[in-house]
């Protein structure tokens, strides 16, 4: 990176340590997933009281998806220009409001306050998504995946404190059921807000040279094998995670079972994360990326082989670690190639084309359950799979740039 100048970085740590800013975002991402779960936990129950109809229960967790999809660009071009504090806050402003219209929609019996709640929760989100890109703001090449990977297992808290949250608050005195689980974002956003107070966003970068500029338009390929890897993993897991739930509530298996498979699942995504930066470095993000796809791969396998549980309940916890690796992969390589000049904008391209994925990896399982059944889904899966593998290597052979030496690795 000859003939760029950084500014200062007072806030940085020594050498192979990670700034203690890291560590705030860790935490701002535990609440994010948090919230997550709490959501998709109670959502469709919730939906299920308050809609018109049964075939409508499913519409505000619905909303919220496309509010991500259509919010994340947006969310990228506020903070470029007011920065990511600001956009921080504005997304926990988002968060406080919809704990409170959520609260006032179940306890009011309203519906359409019920969508609007989620549409703002969606809005949240695609500010929260960005918390692993702030991370990585100033930090060097080769502690990039660490401060990715970190921030990313603040998701290993969520998949407990989420669960016990809804369980605690679902019935609750004389509350309506369901309203103080609605009624904790509030308490979330306020956290995070006060967390943001701690948090030292890093120092704009010196303008870019044209030497790096030009690198950054030879760098497309690896762009491109980057945004794939991560939007792919979401598509799949999506589809596979939620259409075994389907699947296992078809099958008979008891709620406290098929939510132990779930919660383990969940904890396979995230709890990677621990150590995923330490393989980035060690084997090279094409190798990593490659070990996602083959845990992908063979998750489907394990689906296409048949419908035992044992064998959905590999199946999950391979599914989770394969997205792990393709989704930290994924982003580490993005932060590895992007300039001052474009990161903003290719970061919110990226975590846009992301949200559409996990959208329609969200809304297709019931289709294809009904559609092509539970095995066809899973050999649709691996053909996606096969696919990417094939062409994050013609991008990693097309790439003509030092970062796609490390690709290479």
């Amino acid at each position: 990176m000859s003939g760029v100048r950084a500014a200062p970085q007072p806030h940085l740590s020594g050498p192979g340590k990670l700034p203690g800013a890291t560590y705030v975002l860790t935490l701002c991402q535990a609440i994010n997933l948090t919230a997550a779960v709490v959501s998709v936990t109670i959502a469709a129950l919730v939906g299920s009281k308050l809609a018109p109809g049964h075939a409508w229960a499913t519409v505000p967790y619905g909303v919220q998806f496309a509010a991500v999809a259509l919010s994340t660009y947006p969310a990228a071009s506020f903070m470029r220009r007011y920065g990511r504090k600001k956009g921080f806050l504005l997304g926990a402003l988002f968060l406080i409001a919809a704990g409170g219209l959520g609260y006032h929609a179940v306890v009011q019996a309203s519906f359409t306050q019920l969508i609007v709640a989620h549409g703002l929760l969606g809005m949240y989100v695609a500010f929260a998504n960005f918390y692993r890109f702030a991370a990585v703001d100033a930090l060097a090449p080769e502690m990039r995946p660490k401060g990715v990977s970190l921030v990313v297992a603040g998701g290993i808290v969520a998949a407990v404190s989420g669960p016990l949250l809804s369980m605690g608050l679902k019935d609750v005195g004389d509350f309506s059921p369901f309203s103080l689980c609605y009624a904790s974002f509030v308490l979330l956003g306020l956290a995070t807000a006060a967390l943001m107070m701690f948090w030292r966003p890093a120092a704009a970068a010196a303008p870019v040279a044209r030497s790096i500029q030009t690198r950054a338009v030879s760098s497309r390929p690896a762009i491109i094998a980057a945004i794939v890897a991560a939007a792919l993993s979401y598509l799949i897991m999506n589809m596979l995670m939620v259409q075994a739930s389907l699947l296992m509530d078809s099958m008979c298996v008891s709620f406290d079972t098929s939510s132990f498979a779930i919660q383990g699942h969940v904890i396979a995504m995230f709890a990677p994360s621990f150590v995923t930066g330490a393989i980035l470095a060690r084997i090279g993000y094409r190798n990593t990326l490659f070990a996602g796809y083959l845990l992908l791969a063979g998750s489907t396998v394990l689906g296409i082989m048949g419908f035992s549980l044992g064998a959905m309940v590999a199946g999950l916890l391979m599914l989770g670690i394969g997205w792990n690796f393709g989704y930290v992969g994924g982003g580490a390589l993005l932060a590895s190639v992007l300039t001052e000049d474009n990161r903003h904008r290719m970061q919110g391209i990226n975590d846009s084309i992301i949200a559409i994925c996990a959208t329609a990896g969200a809304f297709l399982p019931a289709v294809l359950q009904t559609a092509i059944g539970w095995q066809n889904t899973n050999l649709l899966c691996l053909v996606l799979c096969l696919a990417a593998a094939g062409l994050t290597w013609a991008c990693m052979r097309e790439a003509k740039t030092p970062a796609a030496e490390v690709l290479r690795s």
